[in-house]
């Protein structure tokens, strides 16, 4: 028998009813897809059931000429009259133009804290398409994050105010004017990531820029006074096997130590992996440089003795390891400290690298060559551009142990208690 498919308005009509504990448990489950049954007492307010049995209250109206559902809560966890009430509430919403997507993305947002946003900023900057932060770069922004605003890092980001920022910028200032600048940079640029391009919330770091607080860059210039090196070269090797320091304590010094006999950066000394040093001929190798020409550096023969004596940590194949997610120093402030008091100004780690080349000019050694062993080449530079070898610089070994005697000769003559005496290499 042919069968007959009837005419829409031959179907039943589908009927509201008053939803009830009784008839909302009492709905018929659908064998496939899913059934929504309407309340007579509130339009728009209705019940969903899934072939599973789940009995879901939702809400259904127009807002700004869009339609809109959603999700109240389950049957169980909501009573009949709890999911009347919030339903009430979102159709009052609908009528005054509320518009629930938007509601949902400000949610999200104002749930985000600084740490997520600055995960997602340097996972979105490294992966995108012709993304360029470097590693080291990533290690700065999340630094900043965990340290200069460690106490904010896992507070939503709409919790952070001008005066909040104001406040933190005069304290980091106060303890370094350039980092205070770069960290309140990484904060305005991860704040201005997170910002919602259609609702875009005020960025508060653009306080310092309003009210003019950004510190003036001065060109730096500091390096350990000459007639102190002997001072701190004393100082650092006592650190170094100090038992009573904890074993990150001993790894600042000797990090220092080697920084201060390298001229290397902080961030090519902490990253340094045992695979990229070599006794035997005595060098150290940088794969992925600033210039990003991979380099071969001495190593002088006071370094190599430190680096035979640190011990190795299973697991890390960091030279100068520590805990944490990095597995590597991030800092050592204390050390710096205690090098700053020697030297009577405020020394950085970069400093150590100016360190390292007005000993170098003291010792008569060829600026051509400092700035080799540094891995500080600039483009233009004929002697370099064109004569020199720039890969592998062990021919330059000479030139690091001359610094190095130097140092290790003042230091003898500070610990005898008599003057330094600053001169050249002979």
């Amino acid at each position: 028998m042919k069968m007959i498919k009837p005419s829409v308005a031959e179907l039943p009509k589908k009927q509201n009813i008053k939803l009830t504990k009784l008839k909302v448990e009492g709905l018929p489950i659908p064998a496939e897809g899913q059934s929504l049954h309407w309340d007579s007492e509130l339009r728009g307010f209705g019940v969903r059931v899934t072939p599973t049995g789940k009995r879901t209250y939702i809400v259904q109206g127009r807002s700004n000429g869009k339609s809109f559902r959603e999700t109240l809560g389950t049957h169980g966890v909501l009573t009949v009259d709890e999911a009347r009430r919030k339903a009430r509430a979102k159709l009052v919403g609908y009528d005054e133009g509320v518009n629930p997507q938007i509601e949902k993305k400000q949610a999200r947002a104002a749930a985000v804290t600084l740490l997520e946003v600055a995960e997602d900023y340097t996972e979105n900057r490294r992966t995108a398409k012709g993304g360029k932060l470097t590693p080291k770069t990533v290690s700065d922004i999340l630094r900043h994050v965990q340290y200069n605003f460690v106490d904010w890092a896992d507070s939503p980001i709409v919790n952070i105010t001008s005066e909040m920022c104001r406040d933190r910028f005069e304290k980091i200032s106060k303890r370094s004017p350039a980092q205070a600048n770069q960290a309140f940079r990484v904060l305005r640029a991860l704040l201005n990531f997170a910002n919602d391009e259609e609702n875009p919330r005020f960025n508060p770091a653009t306080i310092l820029s309003k009210k003019k607080l950004w510190n003036a860059n001065k060109t730096k210039s500091n390096y350990i006074p000459l007639d102190k090196a002997g001072l701190v070269w004393n100082m650092l090797l006592e650190r170094s096997v100090d038992e009573t320091l904890l074993p990150v304590g001993r790894t600042g010094a000797a990090i220092v130590i080697f920084l201060l006999l390298t001229g290397a950066r902080w961030s090519e000394a902490a990253e340094l992996r045992w695979d990229d040093v070599n006794l035997q001929n005595g060098s150290w190798h940088i794969a992925d440089p600033k210039n990003h020409l991979p380099i071969t550096l001495p190593l002088s023969a006071p370094v190599r003795a430190m680096f035979a004596a640190r011990e190795r940590i299973e697991g890390n194949d960091h030279v100068f390891p520590a805990r944490g997610k990095v597995g590597h120093i991030s800092r050592t402030h204390d050390t710096m400290m205690e090098v700053s008091r020697l030297a009577g100004l405020h020394i950085s780690p970069h400093d150590l690298r100016r360190s390292f080349i007005a000993i170098g000019i003291r010792n008569k050694i060829e600026l051509w060559k400092l700035k080799l062993l540094t891995n500080h080449v600039s483009k233009g530079d004929v002697t370099i551009d064109h004569y020199t070898e720039t890969s592998d610089l062990r021919y330059l070994l000479a030139d690091a142990e001359k610094i190095a005697t130097w140092v290790a000769e003042q230091g003898a003559i500070a610990a005898a208690g008599n003057v330094v005496q600053l001169r050249g290499a002979a």
